[in-house]
């Protein structure tokens, strides 16, 4: 594969990553670098992110359901108010990743975040973003980072006010995913689009 936009079946060009299933093709043409904001919004895809660290992207994007029941619709005021009770039945329930040290980090970080000012969290991670103008297109996937100076520091700020499971790898994967960079590979459709 050469890293560059790839023509699918129906013969649009895409990041070659988005080719592999139709789960991709569709979260990679209807989410993927769109920008989301809220906190509740933020809060989902930043739990999402730290339970997809170390595994496939697929497998989070397919249980993603199961996770939003799970996880109270990842409304920060309902995960925040989570018991003891709540945390054994997660780690039980096979619809999600049953990681006890993430699922203990997503319950804490609910708690740190039921106490910010509304949009709050919205506000902090979009302060990151960084000038579109500065930043350039990335024509193959090698073009991609994987950290930035961006995301390092929203992680490093992340947990100094107390959220886990958010290191640079996983700030800038929600930085990607929530529209704050767009790494769409130049011939992509939906760069362009």
């Amino acid at each position: 594969m050469s890293g560059e936009a790839l023509a699918g079946p129906d013969g649009v060009r895409r990041c070659p990553w988005a080719l592999s299933t139709e789960d991709y093709v569709a979260y990679h043409d209807q989410e993927w670098g769109r920008p989301v904001h809220g906190d509740d919004a933020l809060f989902e895809r930043l739990s999402l992110e730290a339970f997809q660290s170390g595994l496939s992207w697929i497998t989070i994007l397919r249980r993603r359901e199961g996770f939003r029941t799970a996880f109270a619709d990842f409304r920060i005021v309902k995960v925040a108010a989570f018991t003891q009770a709540d945390q054994e039945r997660l780690l039980a329930d096979p619809g999600i990743i049953r990681n006890r040290a993430k699922i203990e980090a997503t319950l804490s970080n609910a708690r740190v975040l039921a106490d910010w000012a509304p949009d709050e969290l919205d506000e902090l991670i979009w302060s990151y973003a960084p000038d579109g103008a500065s930043r350039a297109v990335p024509r193959t996937l090698a073009d991609v980072p994987a950290v930035t100076t961006e995301s390092t520091a929203l992680s490093k700020d992340l947990k100094k006010r107390g959220l886990r499971f958010v290191g640079p790898t996983t700030a800038y994967a929600l930085m990607q995913a929530c529209g704050l960079v767009d790494d769409h590979l130049a011939d992509c459709a939906a760069r362009n689009g």
